[in-house]
C-alpha cells in the first residue's frame, strides 16, 4: 500500500469515493489506480477486506447486483466523512504530492530506458561494423534498422559465443534483480513501477528481435 494511506486514510478515501456514488469492489480498485495515473492500484486483498470490516462497523452497506456486491456509503459512514473532513482535506493534498513524485519518477524512468535504447543501438551498429570489416579488410556499410530491418539477409549469425554471453548476462540479471527485491521492502507502488519498467526493456526486445 502506497503511504499516503497509511495509519486508516485508505478506509477514509474509500468513503470519499463511495459518497460520489455506490460502487462495487473492482470500480474502487479502478478509480485509485487513475487517481495516480495508473502507477498505484491497490490489490483486491486490500480493497475487499476492508469493505467488509466497513460494512461490518455500519459505515457501508451492500446490495448483490450482477453476481457482484455494489457497496453504499451509510448514514454513519457519512457522518464520519464530516468529522474527518480536515483529515480529508490534507489526504487529497498528500495524494497530489505523490502523484506528483510518481509521475516525475515515470518520466526518469522512461529517458533512461531511452536512454539505454540509444546506448544499445549504438552498440549494435558498433559490433555489426567490426563484424563486417573482420576477415575482408573493407568495411561493408550497414546501418541498425529498429523498425525490425536487423534481420538483414547480410548480417552474420551470432556467434556461439556471444550466445553464451548473452545466456549469461540474462542469468546475471535476473539474479540482481531478484536479490535487489529481496532487500529492501518495497511499497506497492515501487513494485508496480518496477513492473513497469521490465515491460518495457521486454517490448524492447521485442522489436529488437523482430524479424
Amino acid at each position: 500500500m502506497t503511504a499516503v494511506f497509511s495509519h486508516g486514510r485508505l478506509r477514509l478515501y474509500l468513503l470519499k469515493l463511495l459518497d460520489e456514488g455506490p460502487r462495487h469492489g473492482y470500480e474502487l480498485i479502478r478509480l485509485l489506480e487513475n487517481r495516480f495515473l495508473g502507477l498505484y492500484a491497490p490489490s483486491a486483498g486490500t480493497i475487499y477486506p476492508r469493505l467488509q470490516r466497513m460494512e461490518a462497523e455500519g459505515l457501508v452497506t451492500h446490495t448483490a447486483a450482477g453476481g457482484r456486491k455494489v457497496y453504499e456509503i451509510s448514514d454513519a459512514g457519512r457522518a464520519e466523512l464530516r468529522q474527518r473532513a480536515g483529515e480529508l482535506d490534507a489526504l487529497e493534498s498528500d495524494i497530489r504530492a505523490s502523484v506528483e513524485d510518481l509521475a516525475t519518477l515515470a518520466n526518469e524512468i522512461q529517458d533512461e530506458v531511452r536512454g539505454s535504447v540509444r546506448d544499445l543501438k549504438r552498440e549494435l551498429n558498433q559490433a555489426a561494423r567490426e563484424t563486417r570489416r573482420g576477415g575482408s579488410g573493407r568495411e561493408y556499410h550497414w546501418e541498425f534498422q529498429w523498425a525490425g530491418a536487423n534481420s538483414s539477409p547480410r548480417a552474420d549469425p551470432a556467434s556461439g559465443a556471444a550466445l553464451d554471453e548473452l545466456e549469461k548476462r540474462i542469468d546475471a540479471f535476473a539474479a540482481e534483480v531478484r536479490q535487489l527485491v529481496r532487500n529492501v521492502r518495497l511499497t506497492e507502488g515501487q513494485a508496480r513501477t518496477a513492473t513497469r519498467v521490465l515491460d518495457a526493456s521486454l517490448v524492447t526486445l521485442r522489436r529488437l528481435f523482430r524479424g
